[in-house]
């Protein structure tokens, strides 16, 4: 033997014609809010880190780790307000990396290590936007990915 249990088999409230629910005369249990208190992650930084500096032909994304790879302060040129073609500039970069690098700073980083990925405009200007802010690169390393003739290229055009 099954036993079932639905809303519909409930008893409703009997009303008359005249005498209509509302919501003040029905009775409403509280209902309780989901209280969501997701721990905040603190990172341990400390004075030698990393700053992984990817160029795109579109954008300019840093991310300044410590030692282990935990983010401690990251920017992009379209963070900072840059839009369209603007985002791939040598300013555009260098306002990145600045901001980027003064929240390090003041979080206690001195000395870094550089890693530049892709072909992007403002390499050099973000990694001396980085030296001005005060903290010092010790290692410039580019780690762009290169084929070792991977992917065969398309067949030759027949005009």
């Amino acid at each position: 033997m099954f036993v079932v249990s639905c809303s519909l088999f409930e008893q409703q409230p009997r009303t008359t014609n005249n005498e209509k629910l509302t919501t003040k005369t029905m009775a409403t249990a509280p209902v309780e809010k989901k209280k969501d208190k997701s721990k905040k992650r603190t990172v341990q930084v400390e004075p030698v880190g990393q700053v992984h500096i990817q160029a795109t032909f579109n954008n300019i994304i840093l991310s300044i780790t410590n030692s282990t790879g935990q983010v401690v302060s990251w920017a992009s040129a379209g963070k900072m307000g840059f839009k369209g073609s603007k985002k791939n500039t040598p300013y555009a970069a260098q306002m990145a990396s600045q901001e980027c690098a003064t929240k390090a700073f003041e979080q206690g980083l001195r000395k870094v290590e550089v890693f530049v990925k892709g072909p992007g405009a403002g390499r050099e200007s973000a990694i001396r936007a980085i030296q001005a802010a005060g903290i010092e690169v010790t290692i410039i390393r580019d780690v762009t990915p290169l084929p070792h003739n991977g992917c065969r290229p398309p067949k030759k055009r027949r005009v």
